[in-house]
């Protein structure tokens, strides 16, 4: 079906052509948004931030916020989770930076880097000195490495260096910063594999009776032909490329590099290399792997793991063999890794699910244990002097986690924080890192203290914060505190006393600021100007209440410009439904009421701009034990959605007969859902959603059971299985390169043919090239028209009984 006559197929109703909306003429292409959203669309971002590991340097980049359609539609492999451009032997992305800018802190002084006319960069890997970084600049036929000397503020190609940023990790420093680690193209290894014009063979999987669950994926290798294709352009030679002259040594040989990191003493590389047999079922991070250590020569000297093909993980488990294995970052050369004690299945009961072991070069002694966890690994934190470790476990029945501080000496532990992973009241923060001299990354201590900043969730809304821990005591001391009526973050330590900000208002764009502990008037490092300054007068307020049930709910309240007390608008819900554990955590506030309002992309607050009222980010809690929770999806969402329309109403805001609901991804299910089994709705927006869920048989978002075990929760909660109840006017949008795992674009295809078919209203709408998300200036903007040009139709113009049959 071409272009054209599938926009025609989209109004094609029962056989009966639907006369168009005004302003809507099928054949027209990309349209745009009303001017009021594209003047708002068309404004300059604000520079991103990269602030060196001394902190005395920051690079301001430059970048596109929505590139051309053109650069989505370059070449584009989908081999095994991973997309590439056959071009570049990168990732197939559109260009995103394309200039840095050196700004030295505190003086403000700031200077231009020079590269050339409409460079792709990417983004800068900082020595840990802070004197220089690497950068990567992708060409039309290829990706060069570059270096920037941050002080001087000038840049230069390394010569002969093509890249290979398919697959790994293509830059990265030895350590001393005068080396690179990359990952090259390797020389020789001939031309792209043909397609057969008539296939070998059948394609065939087989199964040997054991059970293999696996998620719903997309971008999975189907044949012998898409193997030999990821052989080919995931395949890297490592070279270390000496920074002064450019000298560049190969190590080792040829291989398909997972991970790749350098000891911190420099001597070994640890190294996980992918090999067949691959999977059709299963992404490259699954696939099997040796995990050895190599000398700086290439030479193996040390095997670690040889990690069969991880199909066969249960739901919600791990893989059994070593996992998560790093350098210890304050040892010269100790390998860390974790091994799960319960075959990697979570419903196994057992003493200990997990272990962590420690391996110091040269590797000749038997591992020993730092801790086994009752529960499942949930990460570490090194802290950089004094031998100690922070190590959290996760309980996946209470959605409970702990942690506890180790000292790496006698292996005594002591319990620092034990709460619910969903408690954003009483959370902790998380700890403050720093760069060591060795390029690896440690928590930061002072004394005996380490620092921890966190959002600082609070009833009346975030407010972020800094805090020292002391390490004895395990009591915290709060540094920080964004100041009231404000949304001030904390972003870098320098020292004990000074660190950095970035801190906004409702007035006042993001900016970064240089404090000092004792002096309440900071320093401004960044003066970025309000980038759309017709946004100030969207009034903005956080508003609070209660489900039927008791559970506390809230949503970000935005009203036009031009509002006027006591005027009742056509209002627009956006919603994400979450699952919790109880309902003390799940009313819980997030978010703040005083950050700088910004609006981007595809985003539904640009409905403001057209008279609308939004009830942003209201909260759909789902609320239950994990194993049962969406046993009450419907009913929850339904309780959530009415208690949100019932305090719009009660605020003198929103008109009931005018609402309409809208989400993405997992709120695009959740808004067919609500037409599906509730008459709150005028209309929907659902982008990107997944609709029926026996396509995705082995769980979905938290649901832990299999279509086997729970049909009837599956059914019950496809919308697809209830588009005859749908009977008010849905519009579905979705890119048609969707890469996200279960949103099929065949979901909204098939969604958009069962509503028709029951004789509902629905358009769907496929944008071409897009991904889960939509990035190109032409689908923004023509995803922002048919938002607009939808709720005009059937919200504000339409009447109350047009939509109902």
């Amino acid at each position: 079906m071409t272009y054209t006559s599938r926009i025609l197929a989209l109004f094609t109703l029962g056989g009966l052509l639907l006369p168009l909306a005004p302003g809507l003429a099928s054949g027209e292409g990309y349209r745009k948004p009303p001017e009021s959203i594209r003047k708002v669309l068309d404004a300059p971002p604000p520079p991103l931030v990269s602030i060196s590991p001394k902190r005395d340097q920051m690079v301001l980049i430059d970048w596109v916020r929505y590139p051309p359609l053109a650069d989505l539609a370059q070449p584009m492999l989908r081999l095994a989770g991973l997309r590439i451009n056959p071009n570049t032997n990168g990732p197939h992305e559109p260009r995103q930076f394309v200039g840095f800018r050196i700004k030295t802190i505190p003086s403000g002084q700031e200077r231009r880097i020079a590269l050339p006319a409409g460079a792709d960069l990417g983004a800068p890997v900082w020595t840990p000195d802070g004197k220089r970084f690497a950068f990567t600049l992708t060409r039309p036929n290829g990706i060069q490495l570059w270096l920037a000397d941050a002080v001087a503020g000038t840049a230069r190609q390394l010569p002969n260096i093509q890249l290979n940023a398919a697959y790994g990790t293509p830059v990265q420093w030895m350590p001393g910063g005068k080396t690179l680690l990359v990952q090259t193209v390797a020389s020789g290894r001939g031309k792209v594999p043909a397609a057969p014009t008539v296939p070998p063979g059948p394609t065939i999987q087989e199964s040997a009776g054991r059970a293999a669950p696996v998620r719903t994926y997309q971008d999975l290798l189907k044949n012998p032909h898409d193997e030999a294709l990821f052989d080919h352009y995931a395949t890297s030679q490592l070279t270390l490329v000496e920074a002064s002259g450019g000298k560049a040594v190969p190590v080792g040989k040829p291989g398909i590099f997972a991970d790749v990191e350098p000891s911190p003493d420099g001597k070994y590389l640890l190294v996980a290399r992918n090999h067949r047999p691959y999977s059709y079922l299963i992404g490259y991070w699954a696939f099997p792997k040796k995990v050895e250590v190599w000398d700086r020569t290439g030479r193996p000297a040390h095997k670690l793991a040889d990690l069969p093909l991880a199909e066969r993980v249960p739901i919600g488990g791990v893989p059994t063999g070593p996992r998560g294995y790093h350098w210890m970052p304050t040892d010269p050369a100790t390998l860390v890794w974790v091994e799960a004690l319960d075959e990697g299945d979570p419903k196994k009961k057992v003493a200990h699910r997990d272990r962590v072991r420690l391996l110091p070069a040269p590797f000749r002694t038997d591992p020993t244990d730092l801790a086994k966890t009752e529960h499942r690994y949930a990460g570490l934190h090194w802290i950089e002097r004094g031998g100690q470790v922070l190590l959290s476990e996760y309980d996946r029945d209470r959605l409970w986690r702990r942690t506890w501080l180790i000292d790496r000496a006698n292996l005594d532990r002591r319990l620092v924080w034990d709460l619910s992973v969903n408690d954003r009241y009483k959370a902790p923060g998380e700890p403050v890192y720093r760069t060591l001299a060795n390029g690896h990354r440690a928590v930061r201590r002072e004394g005996n203290s380490i620092y921890l900043e966190g959002p600082g969730a609070s009833p009346e809304g975030d407010r972020p914060f800094l805090d020292r821990l002391n390490l004895e005591s395990l009591q915290a001391e709060r540094l920080f505190h964004s100041p009231a009526g404000s949304y001030e973050s904390f972003v870098a330590l320098i020292d004990a006393d000074r660190f950095i900000t970035r801190r906004e208002t409702l007035t006042e764009p993001p900016n970064y600021l240089l404090r000092s502990l004792g002096e309440a008037k900071p320093t401004a490092l960044t003066r970025f100007p309000d980038p759309a300054p017709q946004l100030r007068s969207i009034q903005k307020r956080l508003v609070t209440y209660k489900r039927a049930d008791g559970v506390p709910l809230s949503f970000t309240l935005y009203l036009p410009p031009d509002y006027k007390e006591g005027e009742r608008l056509p209002t627009f819900v956006w919603a994400y439904p979450r699952e919790y554990g109880d309902a003390a955590t799940a009313g819980q506030v997030s978010g703040s009421p005083h950050r700088f309002t910004t609006i981007t992309g595809i985003s539904h607050l640009f409905l403001v701009l057209e008279g609308y009222a939004v009830l942003d980010n209201a909260t759909m809690p789902v609320v239950g034990p994990p194993e049962t929770v969406n046993d009450t999806f419907i009913e929850q969402i339904v309780g959530s959605a009415k208690a949100a329309i019932d305090k719009a109403v009660e605020l003198g805001v929103t008109d009931p007969e005018r609402v309409a609901v809208g989400g993405h991804s997992y709120g695009a299910f959740m808004t067919a859902n609500l037409l599906a089994h509730s008459d709150l709705f005028r209309t929907g927006i659902a982008r990107s959603g997944a609709y029926n869920r026996t396509l995705t048989p082995f769980g979905f978002q938290s649901e832990r059971r299999t279509v086997w075990e729970a049909p009837e929760v599956y059914t019950r909660l496809s919308p697809f299985m209830h588009a005859h109840k749908i009977n008010e006017p849905l519009l579905l949008i979705h890119g048609e390169a969707d890469d996200n795992p279960g949103t099929f674009p065949m979901q909204s295809e098939r969604m958009y043919h069962a509503v028709k078919g029951n004789g509902g209203t629905v358009r769907y709408v496929e944008l071409p090239h897009e991904s889960h998300g939509y990035v190109a200036r032409e689908s923004v903007a023509h995803t922002l028209w048919e938002m607009a040009s939808w709720c005009d139709r059937f919200l504000k113009q339409g009447s109350a009984n047009q939509t109902k049959r």
